[in-house]
């Protein structure tokens, strides 16, 4: 046990050095050092949507005449939340299966009516 428990501390330390000297740690300086760190934990688009909102803003009330930076800045805020809420075809039928097994055995057994048919 103790040369497995060894091999997990050397795994980690190298995965630690790794992210240190990753590609992208050259071209940051301390602070953004700091940041990309912490950002690495972050999962998910949330807080990029977030960021996008605030820098549009500050970028329509500080240089609203920039209509290339506002304009690529929304297009961004697009994509990031079309990303988000995108499903794929397999995931929409799944969806769309799932909902009507529930109208069909829950609500329509308790005599909620629904306006389209559920084919069966």
């Amino acid at each position: 046990m103790p040369a497995r428990a060894n091999r997990k501390s050397n795994v980690s330390k190298k995965k630690a050095t790794a992210k240190q000297s990753g590609f992208y740690q050259k071209a940051l300086d301390e602070a953004e050092r700091i940041d990309f760190e912490l950002a690495s934990g972050v999962n998910g688009i949330d807080d990029e949507i977030a960021l996008l909102r605030v820098k549009i803003k500050s970028y329509l009330s500080g240089d609203p005449k920039n209509l290339k930076l506002i304009v690529d800045a929304t297009n961004a805020l697009e994509r990031l939340v079309r990303t988000k809420y995108k499903i794929s075809k397999e995931q929409r039928k799944g969806l769309k299966e799932a909902i009507g097994n529930v109208l069909r055995e829950v609500a329509l057994p308790l005599g909620i009516g629904i306006a389209t048919t559920i084919s069966k």
